[in-house]
């Protein structure tokens, strides 16, 4: 190989990948979300993929694959073609159990490329209005006094399922957990009073607050709701300092896309959730807008990884 034809070569090589990013998205680009249609991923993905659409000029195609607490969409997207055209928009907390329940054919941490939290909203302790109880420590104290008759409903090994391990762990209560598929489900068995409580997004779950078929007792963030004032939250209710869950409804590529695709949809994905339209109607249904670097993202996945994997090992829960 002659001095001429290397450098023709390399020169070829340095360019490749931003020359792809410049024209980057060429063709509909899809977005898996590994969960039933409804929840609070599944919500984020259309609002968020049609302003995307909007703004290439491309299809952005939103496809449900829900299944064993998100694995099978996952998997699907860790094995994709690493070129940008398929992302998943997911529940982090979910994801970064997985890995101490499952045997997983893919590494949360290796096989994806963190893109951006998109919004963070906490979770909602709630129950059928015929439980009798209004309060957390009234909660608390009625499943102290009846161990194992209060039922949660919950996809097993989920963000949600954890919230409610937590607070039975940290409360020293007991209740049993009836499995459904996804959160959607758990709410339908609540409010219908097949089931006593569960916890559940703030955004996806304050309608039905609102409408009477759920009633809520806590927050899980920091402080209180801006949607929800009123809701005092687990730490101030139920005296558990330092208890906060939620949905963290990130995207993800496939691990190798080339980091100029990775930043393209950063900036395109922030740009859109900061608009006054979309951060207003966030805000609404109890999100909080993040939009944060994909740095940050990989980092917030690593400590919820190993957050969640130390209360396993403290509850020495397994999955049935």
């Amino acid at each position: 190989m002659n001095d001429a034809f290397r450098g023709a070569v390399l020169a070829a090589l340095l360019t490749a990948t931003p020359a792809a990013a410049q024209t980057y998205p060429a063709k509909p680009v899809r977005i898996v979300v590994p969960v039933p249609p409804a929840g609070s991923s599944d919500i984020l993905a259309r609002l968020v993929g049609a302003k995307l659409a909007e703004t290439w000029g491309q299809p952005v195609v939103v496809e449900n694959r829900p299944g064993a607490n998100g694995n099978i969409g996952a998997e699907l997207v860790a094995r994709a073609a690493p070129d940008g055209y398929t992302v998943m928009m997911t529940d982090v907390g979910n994801l970064s159990i997985s890995p101490s329940l499952y045997k997983l054919p893919f590494d949360v941490i290796g096989d994806f490329s963190p893109v951006t939290i998109v919004s963070y909203s906490p979770h909602m302790l709630l129950t059928h209005p015929s439980v009798p109880v209004k309060t957390v420590k009234e909660l608390i104290a009625l499943a102290r006094a009846q161990p194992g008759k209060l039922n949660y409903a919950t996809p097993l090994g989920s963000a949600p399922h954890l919230a409610g391990l937590m607070l039975a762990h940290r409360a020293g209560v007991r209740w049993e957990y009836i499995p459904v598929k996804g959160n959607s489900e758990a709410m339908v068995l609540v409010a219908t009073g097949q089931s006593d409580l569960f916890f559940g997004g703030l955004l996806a779950m304050l309608p039905h607050v609102k409408s009477g078929r759920l009633r809520a007792l806590a927050v899980s963030s920091e402080r209180r709701a801006a949607s929800a004032p009123d809701l005092p939250t687990l730490a101030e209710a139920g005296n558990l300092p330092g208890f906060v869950t939620g949905t963290r409804q990130g995207i993800l590529a496939p691990a190798r896309v080339p980091a100029e695709i990775v930043t393209r949809l950063n900036t395109e994905v922030v740009r859109i959730i900061r608009l006054p339209d979309i951060a207003k109607a966030l805000e609404a249904g109890g999100a909080e807008v993040v939009g944060n670097s994909p740095g940050e993202m990989g980092s917030l996945l690593q400590s919820e990884k190993e957050r969640w994997a130390k209360l396993i090992r403290e509850t020495g829960f397994k999955l049935p």
